[in-house]
């Protein structure tokens, strides 16, 4: 299995939003995308997630096009998580999670034993047992998130995208929560996760994808993408390595 973009283009107007995307991604490992502001990053994924459709290229799992795929077949194999998490209305927490679930046929009121157990693993993987029965416009920014993050996790998909997904976490939450998308590829899922902290990218990644100005600039293991002339290209200042610090923890990522 693997999810393919091939000669991959968007564009808005006549802005060019992404151009020549080239990725062949594989089961099994952690793949970060980093870049400035404006690079194209949220675009990426959403159209690796088939929510977009792009201007020319494709993209395709396990051999077929996304489009050729009936929406809830895609979106039992690719679980999206969006930069934002809106309320637009008081559900509460496991309500939330059980989202993740709808591309299985469960409904909210009566999951079945499956759905129940990926719930609640989901959301004990995240810690966020203790907001199952609170209202999620109750709950902070961050509680949010990691109920967001669980809803992905209870999807069970085979791709996980997943867009900033630690902005509005401390420093632990940011590495619970990294830990439980590195467990992802473990169990042979694709995990592609849009990050800023180049702390978290050279701790968790086994491959960086370098965008600037909508191209592909670095691909490859963080050693061979964060390197001072990369970072210094792509974000205009110069970064030396021994400045990046690495987070210190007493959890490893699995896998």
């Amino acid at each position: 299995m693997a999810l393919i973009a091939t000669a991959l283009a968007r564009r808005l107007g006549a802005r060019t939003i992404l151009e020549d995307i080239e990725l062949t991604l594989e089961p099994g490992r952690l793949c970060v995308v980093i870049g400035p502001n404006g690079a194209g990053k949220s675009t990426l994924l959403r159209l690796l997630a088939g929510i977009d459709r792009p201007d020319s290229g494709s993209v395709s799992l396990d051999g077929a096009a996304l489009e050729s795929m009936a929406p809830r077949e895609r979106a039992r194999r690719i679980a999206h998580l969006p930069q934002a998490t809106a309320a637009h209305w008081p559900l509460n927490g496991r309500d939330m999670v059980a989202l993740g679930r709808l591309p299985h046929g469960v409904r909210l009121e009566a999951p079945g034993a499956a759905d129940a157990t990926a719930i609640a693993t989901a959301m004990t993987r995240t810690d966020t047992m203790a907001f199952a029965d609170r209202r999620i416009d109750t709950l902070s920014a961050g509680e949010r998130a990691r109920l967001a993050l669980a809803r992905v996790l209870a999807t069970e998909a085979e791709v996980l995208l997943a867009d900033e997904p630690v902005a509005s976490l401390d420093p632990a939450q940011q590495l619970a929560a990294m830990d439980a998308l590195r467990a992802e590829t473990a169990r042979g899922a694709i995990v592609v996760v849009v990050l800023h902290d180049l702390a978290l990218v050279s701790r968790y990644a086994d491959r960086v994808v370098v965008l600037a100005a909508g191209r592909m600039v670095g691909d490859g293991p963080p050693s061979a993408a964060l390197t001072p002339d990369v970072l210094e290209r792509v974000y205009g200042a110069r970064f030396e390595m021994a400045s990046i610090p690495v987070a210190v923890s007493d959890r490893s990522p699995a896998g």
